[in-house]
């Protein structure tokens, strides 16, 4: 079974300093495989960070990354699904589900992770699982000041993934589980 965490738009340290200690309690080094990170990490810092939680950690730049180095997006396979990873800033109107749905055409992923809009979404179209797991900080948006914190852990297995929202209200961290099937 594989661990999958999938997170972005830390915006550290313009925006807020550092990832809730509600969520940094639960990020053990040890326990995931995989990140897939949405991009706006900003720094070096936000990057050798999640290094210590797994080996293999996939970001994608964000429209305020200074690291050159990420692509815009990248597809990973783990198990039996494609995931294509995009930051989402080249959405228009962004978080648009159809706009959305012509990337994953082209990349042809399995599951489709986007962020940028700081807002948790996940839902399926057309057989395929859409994700963005919302800002780990609750940084602000272009668009909102008042960001619910949240990320998302994904447990793939054969031809399910069960992804776990962890979302922080009120200083309590709530988690939802949501289940896809491939076709």
């Amino acid at each position: 079974k594989m661990l999958v965490l999938v997170l972005g738009d830390l915006h550290i340290p313009h925006r807020t300093n550092s990832l809730p200690p509600q969520f940094k309690k639960l990020l053990v080094p040890g326990r995931i495989q995989h990140i897939l990170c949405t991009g706006n990490l900003c720094t070096k810092e936000s990057f050798d960070y999640l290094r210590t939680l797994a080996n293999d950690v996939h970001v994608v730049k964000g429209d305020f990354d200074e690291m050159a180095s990420y692509p815009d997006q990248k597809v990973v396979t783990v198990g039996q699904f494609r995931i294509g990873v995009v930051h989402g800033h080249q959405v228009v109107p962004w978080g648009d589900a159809e706009s959305l749905a012509v990337i994953n055409r082209q990349l042809d992923c399995d599951i489709l992770i986007s962020g940028h809009t700081h807002k948790f979404e996940a839902y399926e179209q057309e057989g395929k699982f859409y994700v963005n797991p919302g800002s780990a900080t609750g940084a602000y948006s272009a668009l909102d000041t008042d960001i619910t914190p949240s990320f998302i852990l994904m447990d793939i297995q054969s031809t399910t993934v069960v992804t776990y929202v962890y979302q922080l209200i009120d200083g309590e961290v709530k988690v939802d589980r949501i289940e896809f099937k491939k076709p």
